[in-house]
């Protein structure tokens, strides 16, 4: 099948929610308003989110993403990404005198502060996350130099853990991880550590778990799923699997070029959803992109309503 071909009686299924979370929102507002008050050049550590399209969007508009802190011009203003920074960054920062702004979404700064005080009161803490994320180095970091720190990223991996003691033994977790598969870590550890300390509240956040649920109830009406997110985006990809843990294809793309028309041949139904960090343009141009391919008609689920909103810091308001 070529991109000329059409298809028939092509129905579409939104999922709901999906798309942008109010930490993202944020943080790209963060972003948004230091350009507008400050001017270009604005630094970012890291991506703001991981998203292609907004931070090719945010370059264009004079923002400068970097990794080292010595790339940033002493006295300029520097933004923290969604994902959070290591407690080292901050000390970096106000070494150079940097004007700092805190994009960090409010949900990883309550981990941050979990970690903080746990170690406080002489925890050692097994971090559930994905090795080199910048959400688990920024969580890791707020130990001093990482210690009593521990990271597991499956059930298998809790067999090999080493803590140095196991009467004060807690858990945190990444908060864009797979609903389910963390759940089976934090059985894994209770097994072993029966005495092991959860979060008061669970640290997978709102938005990954209402765009999981309605993925899963998509997964019902529909033959096939395409996730638009980028390949960075934890979020995203965990979509991917909880649909195809459903016994659902699934393709991620980071926009509408990227739609095989082949994945669509014999199929009646194709479920649409988006990572947190996928602006809703993207997902427009994906729903233009199927109704050329010949989808006849757009259908949206119910869902979950969000209505978090999260304050922006003072000094941009």
């Amino acid at each position: 099948m070529n991109t000329t071909d059409t298809l028939n009686s092509l129905d579409i299924v939104l999922a709901n929610p999906r798309g942008f979370c109010a930490g993202v929102d944020r943080a790209i507002e963060i972003v948004e308003l230091a350009l507008a008050k400050f001017g270009a050049p604005i630094y970012v550590r890291h991506e703001i989110v991981h998203n292609t399209f907004v931070v090719a969007d945010l370059k264009s508009k004079g923002a400068i993403f970097i990794e080292d802190l010595n790339d940033v011009p002493v006295g300029s203003t520097l933004i923290y990404s969604a994902h959070g920074v290591p407690r080292l960054v901050r000390k970096q920062a106000e070494a150079r005198l940097l004007n700092v702004f805190d994009a960090t979404c409010p949900l990883v700064t309550k981990v941050h502060i979990e970690v903080m005080k746990l170690r406080k009161e002489h925890y050692d803490i097994v971090m559930i996350g994905h090795a080199g994320h910048p959400e688990v180095e920024g969580t890791m970091g707020q130990a001093d130099n990482g210690i009593g720190m521990y990271l597991v990223e499956s059930a298998a991996d809790v067999a090999f853990l080493k803590p140095a003691q196991t009467d004060r033994l807690a858990y945190v977790s990444q908060t864009t991880l797979s609903v389910d598969d963390t759940l089976n870590i934090v059985k894994a550890l209770q097994q072993r550590f029966p005495n092991i300390k959860a979060p008061k509240k669970a640290d997978i956040c709102y938005a990954t778990q209402n765009r999981q649920d309605a993925v899963k109830v998509m997964s019902t009406h529909v033959e096939l799923i395409i996730v638009v997110g980028s390949p960075t985006s934890s979020n995203s990809n965990r979509l991917v699997e909880v649909s195809r843990l459903k016994n659902v294809p699934a393709y991620m793309v980071d926009n509408a070029s990227e739609i095989n028309p082949n994945w669509l041949l014999n199929i009646s139904r194709v479920g649409v959803t988006a990572g947190a960090s996928a602006p809703d343009v993207l997902i427009q141009a994906v729903l233009v992109r199927l109704k050329a391919l010949g989808a006849v008609s757009v259908r949206e689920l119910d869902g979950v309503e969000e209505h978090v909103h999260f304050p922006i810091p003072k000094g941009l308001k």
